[in-house]
């Protein structure tokens, strides 16, 4: 099993809920009613977009071919809720 890296972006919408896109994948888009939920869908839908251009033979877009390097280290924003 290999792992990548994605970018993505998270917006709000005016309507409610968050959109997640990416730039090393086009194709992605997903929408939750919270960050964390998102971030889920974004995942699954990552996981199935690559798995789709790996069964069909397509070339990987060039922001993913590189894979994850051994020893990365990650720094991201997170949400976090605390009730009142």
């Amino acid at each position: 099993m290999s792992e990548f890296l994605l970018s993505i972006k998270i917006e709000p919408l005016e309507e409610g809920g968050y959109l997640a896109t990416s730039h090393d994948l086009p194709e992605l888009l997903a929408q939750g009613r919270t960050v964390a939920e998102t971030l889920e869908i974004a995942q699954d839908v990552a996981r199935k977009i690559v798995e789709s251009y790996l069964d069909h033979g397509d070339p990987l877009p060039d922001a993913l071919k590189a894979g994850m390097p051994a020893g990365v280290a990650l720094e991201a924003k997170i949400p976090v809720s605390v009730a009142a």
